[in-house]
Protein backbone atom coordinates (compact mmCIF):
# COMPACT_ATOMS: atom_id res chain seq x y z
CA UNK A 1 0.00 0.00 0.00
CA UNK A 2 1.40 3.30 -0.93
CA UNK A 3 2.74 5.00 1.93
CA UNK A 4 3.36 9.09 1.71
CA UNK A 5 5.29 11.62 4.21
CA UNK A 6 4.57 14.92 3.63
CA UNK A 7 6.69 17.91 5.09
CA UNK A 8 7.83 21.92 4.66
CA UNK A 9 4.86 23.27 5.99
CA UNK A 10 4.81 26.46 8.19
CA UNK A 11 3.43 30.02 9.19
CA UNK A 12 4.59 32.15 6.60
CA UNK A 13 3.40 36.42 5.72
CA UNK A 14 1.42 36.85 2.37
CA UNK A 15 3.53 36.90 -0.44
CA UNK A 16 6.22 34.62 1.13
CA UNK A 17 7.08 31.10 -0.16
CA UNK A 18 7.63 27.44 1.19
CA UNK A 19 8.53 24.12 -0.56
CA UNK A 20 6.56 21.02 0.36
CA UNK A 21 8.31 17.51 0.31
CA UNK A 22 6.44 14.34 -0.53
CA UNK A 23 8.28 11.32 0.14
CA UNK A 24 7.19 7.95 -0.68
CA UNK A 25 8.06 4.27 -1.82
CA UNK A 26 10.37 4.37 -5.58
CA UNK A 27 7.72 1.96 -6.59
CA UNK A 28 4.64 3.75 -5.64
CA UNK A 29 6.20 6.80 -7.64
CA UNK A 30 7.15 5.05 -11.09
CA UNK A 31 4.05 4.05 -11.36
CA UNK A 32 1.94 6.16 -10.21
CA UNK A 33 1.27 10.37 -10.79
CA UNK A 34 1.72 11.73 -7.26
CA UNK A 35 -0.89 14.62 -6.58
CA UNK A 36 -1.07 16.86 -3.99
CA UNK A 37 -4.21 17.81 -2.64
CA UNK A 38 -5.09 20.26 0.02
CA UNK A 39 -8.09 20.23 2.48
CA UNK A 40 -9.12 23.58 4.59
CA UNK A 41 -11.42 22.06 7.63
CA UNK A 42 -14.92 21.86 6.99
CA UNK A 43 -14.19 22.23 3.22
CA UNK A 44 -13.59 19.38 0.77
CA UNK A 45 -10.34 18.35 -0.59
CA UNK A 46 -8.90 20.34 -3.62
CA UNK A 47 -6.35 18.75 -5.95
CA UNK A 48 -3.79 21.80 -6.34
CA UNK A 49 -1.11 20.31 -8.47
CA UNK A 50 -0.20 16.80 -9.76
CA UNK A 51 3.16 15.04 -11.88
CA UNK A 52 2.72 12.57 -14.18
CA UNK A 53 5.10 9.21 -13.57
CA UNK A 54 5.65 8.86 -16.98
CA UNK A 55 6.55 11.88 -18.81
CA UNK A 56 6.79 14.77 -16.15
CA UNK A 57 3.70 16.32 -17.17
CA UNK A 58 2.10 18.42 -14.70
CA UNK A 59 -1.13 20.10 -13.89
CA UNK A 60 -2.38 22.69 -11.78
CA UNK A 61 -5.56 24.21 -10.51
CA UNK A 62 -6.43 27.30 -11.72
CA UNK A 63 -5.99 29.35 -8.63
CA UNK A 64 -2.06 28.18 -8.00
CA UNK A 65 -1.46 28.69 -12.15
CA UNK A 66 2.37 31.27 -12.04
CA UNK A 67 2.32 30.86 -8.34
CA UNK A 68 3.23 27.00 -7.73
CA UNK A 69 5.44 24.57 -9.83
CA UNK A 70 5.69 20.75 -8.60
CA UNK A 71 8.43 18.90 -9.67
CA UNK A 72 10.33 15.32 -8.76
CA UNK A 73 13.23 13.93 -7.96
CA UNK A 74 13.61 10.30 -8.36
CA UNK A 75 16.85 9.76 -6.60
CA UNK A 76 15.39 10.53 -3.20
CA UNK A 77 11.84 9.06 -4.27
CA UNK A 78 10.59 13.01 -3.45
CA UNK A 79 7.94 15.04 -5.16
CA UNK A 80 8.29 18.76 -4.62
CA UNK A 81 6.06 21.66 -4.05
CA UNK A 82 7.11 24.51 -4.96
CA UNK A 83 4.89 27.64 -3.26
CA UNK A 84 5.54 31.17 -4.65
CA UNK A 85 3.17 34.35 -3.93
CA UNK A 86 1.46 32.26 -1.23
CA UNK A 87 -2.00 33.79 -0.47
CA UNK A 88 -4.49 33.68 2.68
CA UNK A 89 -6.61 31.22 1.38
CA UNK A 90 -3.70 28.71 0.49
CA UNK A 91 -3.49 28.10 4.09
CA UNK A 92 -4.61 24.59 4.25
CA UNK A 93 -3.31 20.98 5.66
CA UNK A 94 -1.47 19.45 1.92
CA UNK A 95 -1.17 16.29 1.33
CA UNK A 96 0.25 14.05 -1.60
CA UNK A 97 -1.37 11.09 -2.76
CA UNK A 98 -1.44 8.51 -5.54
CA UNK A 99 -3.06 8.69 -8.89
CA UNK A 100 -4.73 6.02 -10.22
CA UNK A 101 -2.83 5.73 -12.96
CA UNK A 102 0.49 6.75 -14.24
CA UNK A 103 -1.27 9.72 -15.94
CA UNK A 104 -2.71 12.82 -14.54
CA UNK A 105 -6.01 12.30 -15.54
CA UNK A 106 -7.87 14.38 -12.01
CA UNK A 107 -8.19 11.24 -10.18
CA UNK A 108 -6.44 10.02 -6.93
CA UNK A 109 -6.50 7.38 -4.80
CA UNK A 110 -7.62 8.35 -1.11
CA UNK A 111 -4.49 6.86 1.10
CA UNK A 112 -3.59 10.20 3.30
CA UNK A 113 -0.49 10.51 5.11
CA UNK A 114 -0.34 13.18 8.04
CA UNK A 115 0.02 16.12 5.75
CA UNK A 116 1.95 19.32 6.40
CA UNK A 117 -0.10 22.29 7.20
CA UNK A 118 0.71 25.77 6.01
CA UNK A 119 -0.43 29.20 7.27
CA UNK A 120 -0.58 32.09 5.65
CA UNK A 121 -0.69 35.04 7.65
CA UNK A 122 0.36 38.46 8.19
Amino acid sequence: QAQFVESGGGLVQPGGSLRLSCTASANTLGHHATVWVRQVPGKEREAVSCISSDDDSTTYTSSVKGRFTISRDDAKNTVYLQMNSLKPEDTAVYYCAPGSTWACDGNYIEIWGQGTPVTVSS
